[in-house]
């Protein structure tokens, strides 16, 4: 008998056999289910051979606030609820931190069942760098929202990661190559399913493959860190210049000492220099 408290439950994403055993026993032993679309649980749960004879409640998006303490008052008179996605780890761009935060105020037990992530699977298969990177959750839909993300992330130092939809891969492969340039990147689709691929290369590589090959599947976009850039004394002078007769003093030295990992006291004293010119 599971104590009562909320179990944030990792499901597969496409491999079944990937649920692990006590992912599966605290399913099965739950007095009840929060999740994004009941339709999609009881049918994992079918295939899992877990019964359906147990209440399920939505908990999505436009619902959590709402929902939230309705839970807690569920765990309170005594329930365990386990928290799961349609398919991964919940709230990795899913629903739940809100609820998490709410049961920690309130001293409810919480715990998690780690499993499957697209995030970390797609990471594991790129062939890009992972010793730091950066969740971006979905791109934007809207074309301004979507190149505003890219030029506020094109110039940190990490590997970013993205999910984006088969309809709009290619509409998101051509604005990101016009931001973040000949940058090396790996696009993954279906993972641990039966169509399973992972595609690496540049930005006119992948584009050119799912241009001759129609985009199916879900999709995660893994761009590598900007290159590091180096130039001489000089050349660093000369875009200094530039930049100052185009800003502040105080913008030039924070975006050149960024852009050339220079220390900010060096760039600051060789912009005095200039302005002294």
């Amino acid at each position: 008998m599971l104590r009562n408290g909320l179990y944030i439950v990792a499901t597969p994403i496409g491999n079944l056999q990937d649920i692990s055993a006590r992912a599966a026993e605290i399913l099965r032993d739950a007095d009840i289910i929060a999740c994004e679309d009941s339709r999609v649980s009881k049918k994992l749960f079918a295939l899992l051979g877990i019964s359906i004879n147990k209440k399920f409640i939505s908990y999505e998006d436009h619902s959590e606030e709402q929902k939230a303490q309705m839970i807690i008052d569920l765990i309170n008179q005594g329930n365990s609820i386990a928290l799961i996605s349609d398919a991964g780890s919940p709230l990795i761009s899913d629903p739940g931190y809100k609820l998490v935060r709410l049961c920690r105020e309130q001293n409810i037990y919480v715990t998690a069942v780690p499993g499957a992530c697209a995030v970390i699977t797609a990471l594991q298969l790129s062939g890009l760098p992972t010793n730091r990177f950066m969740f971006a959750g979905f791109i934007p839909n809207k074309e301004k929202a979507r190149t505003d993300l890219f030029e506020e992330l094109k110039n940190i130092n990490t590997t970013l990661v993205f999910y984006e939809t088969a309809p709009r891969l290619l509409k998101t492969l051509d604005k990101a190559s016009e931001i973040f340039g000949n940058r090396e990147i790996a696009v993954a689709r279906e993972l641990t399913k039966m169509f399973e691929e992972v595609v690496y290369g540049n930005f006119e590589d992948i584009t050119a493959h799912f241009t001759q090959n129609e985009p199916r599947g879900e999709f995660v976009l893994i761009i590598t860190p900007p290159q590091e850039k180096k130039s001489s004394a000089d050349d660093i002078k000369e875009i200094l210049r530039k930049r100052l007769c185009e800003t502040s003093l105080k913008t030039a030295v924070k975006e050149i000492s960024a852009e050339y990992k220079l220390p900010k006291n060096d760039v600051y004293a060789m912009a005095l220099e200039l302005k002294d010119e």
